[in-house]
């Protein structure tokens, strides 16, 4: 079942998943951005147990602002006891990762369906 928080940013829309806070990133993740993000990234991320999915396949750019929230989100996730996982396929992206090594610690998968397996399917209603 799918639920999108109310209140999105213009940058980030949180929707609840099979579990999961599905994180969208959408559009330009500079400092401006990163401001209007870190409140809502902090009330997904710091709930106990939380079950967290960074998507970055929304975005258009990605500075040293988006490396920070992803790896403060990843922080507080695991500090609370939970898990965290990061949906990102943009090469460009990847690289940045990469060099700084948050892949090592937040390995990319390339698509949700990867995290949160394939779709279940709709109940069909029968007559009786």
């Amino acid at each position: 079942m799918r639920q999108e928080s109310p209140s999105p940013t213009r940058h980030l829309r949180v929707r609840h998943e099979r579990g999961h806070a599905v994180l969208e990133f959408r559009g330009e993740i500079d400092i401006a951005s990163a401001t209007e993000i870190a409140p809502r990234l902090d009330r997904e991320t710091r709930r106990p147990g939380a079950r967290v999915v960074l998507d970055l396949g929304g975005i258009e750019f990605f500075d040293c602002s988006g490396v920070r929230l992803l790896a403060r989100a990843r922080n507080q996730v695991l500090a609370g006891g939970g898990e965290v996982h990061l949906v990102c396929s943009h090469p460009l992206t990847l690289r940045m990762l990469r060099i700084t090594g948050l892949t090592r610690l937040l390995p990319p998968r390339p698509t949700l369906r990867e995290v949160l397996g394939p779709a279940l399917p709709t109940a069909r209603r029968t007559g009786c």
